[in-house]
C-alpha cells in the first residue's frame, strides 16, 4: 500500500476474511495530536480503512467499487503510545450499502474508540473515476 494514507500512518492489515478485517496502527509522531495522545482523525482513518478493505472483499470486484458514505466515532479512552488494533465486522451487507462496526483497542484490550461506517457499493464506470 505504498504512497497511501495507510503507509503514511503505519496501518497494517493483520487478518482479512469475508466479513471481518483486523488491522494495527502505531501511536507515534504520525498519529498523535499536538497534546501527545492518539488523534481522533487517525482513529477514524483506521476505522474507514478497515471498513473499505472489508467491503471491497465482499463486493463484485469486476463490476463494483466501494466508497465511504458515512462514518462516526466515539473516542472512549486516550492512548499516548504503543499500538492500537481495529477489528471491523460487517453488520449489514446489501446490494448498494454495507454497514461496518469497528472497535479499536489497545494492547490490553481496553476500548479506545468505537466506530460505525456505512459504505456505498457503486458500479465501476468512467463517471465515478473507477475504470
Amino acid at each position: 500500500m505504498k504512497d497511501t494514507l495507510m503507509a503514511a500512518l503505519g496501518i497494517e492489515i493483520t487478518k482479512l476474511e469475508k466479513g471481518k478485517v483486523v488491522a494495527t496502527m502505531p501511536v507515534d509522531e504520525r498519529t498523535r495530536q499536538p497534546y501527545g495522545i492518539l488523534h481522533g482523525g487517525a482513529s477514524v482513518a483506521l476505522a474507514e480503512t478497515v471498513s473499505s478493505i472489508g467491503a471491497y472483499e465482499l463486493c463484485d470486484q469486476e463490476t463494483e467499487v466501494v466508497v465511504g458514505l458515512e462514518i462516526n466515532a466515539n473516542h472512549v479512552r486516550p492512548k499516548a503510545d504503543g499500538v492500537v488494533t481495529a477489528v471491523g465486522t460487517v453488520l449489514h451487507q446489501g446490494r448498494t450499502t454495507m454497514v461496518w462496526d469497528i472497535k479499536i483497542t489497545d494492547e490490553r484490550d481496553k476500548l479506545i474508540c468505537v466506530s460505525r461506517c456505512t459504505m456505498a457499493v457503486v458500479k465501476r464506470n468512467r463517471s465515478n473515476g473507477s475504470n
